[in-house]
């Protein structure tokens, strides 16, 4: 079985760390991260403080900044009496993220068409189609891989938008599509996954908002098919 990641060192005794502060927090929420967006850590998994400053050679304050940080990017949730536990991506969740990144990718898609007529010039598409050729050549087997390159091919077609804010904003929704992506993952394969951001990059020139709202929809359908 493989060992989950840990702040501490391999070589390091089972001490303390001697990382103090915001940085044991940072490695901390690195780590913990990791074993969420892997699957290491399974939906609905609780999160206990004393376990994990146990685990970690960290404080239990340590630990709480750390799951603060996850709960903000909503990796954990945490609810009373119940403690906190790794988030489960439920129908209505799914869609709502789903909606926040039409919203914000129909916006993009919109400056974009404003500027240039379909089919649009080389350069505005060029980093993402390099997203897409980096999505083909990644190891299955790594899904971190594949969750950064999957990411990239969206957060490229935002930015080409030119508009930094609408970018920082999409960016922040990152590690909540690696869950999301992470959950898709026994439907999906690499050779799927470009086939269908190929076609998408294509089909976004022509019909804008409408095929970014059915490449997205058709995710969220994957996961939780209409009744």
């Amino acid at each position: 079985m493989t060992a989950r990641p840990s702040v501490r060192d391999a070589a390091t005794p089972r001490t303390r760390s001697t990382a103090t502060g915001p940085t044991a927090a940072r490695a901390l929420t690195a780590a913990l991260r990791a074993q969420v967006l892997s699957g290491a850590l399974a939906p609905g998994a609780p999160l206990r403080e004393e376990a994990l400053a146990a685990e970690h050679g960290v404080s239990r304050h340590t630990v709480r900044t750390a799951l603060a940080a996850l709960a903000a990017e909503r990796l954990v949730t945490a609810q009373e009496y119940r403690g906190v536990r790794v988030a489960r991506l439920d129908d209505d969740e799914v869609r709502s993220l789903q909606h926040l990144r039409a919203a914000l990718e129909c916006e993009a898609v919109h400056l974009v068409a404003a500027r240039h007529r379909a089919p649009w010039p080389d350069h505005v598409l060029a980093p993402a189609r390099a997203a897409v050729a980096e999505l083909a050549g990644t190891d299955p087997a790594d899904w971190a891989a594949v969750q950064g390159a999957h990411a990239a091919v969206h957060l490229a077609l935002v930015a080409a938008a030119g508009s930094p804010r609408l970018t920082d904003a999409y960016a922040s929704l990152g590690a909540e599509v690696a869950l999301l992506l992470l959950h898709a993952r026994p439907r999906y394969d690499v050779a799927g996954l470009v086939a269908e951001h190929t076609a998408y990059l294509a089909d976004v020139q022509v019909r804008g908002a409408v095929a970014v709202r059915e490449h997205l929809t058709h995710l969220a359908d994957v996961l939780h098919p209409p009744a």
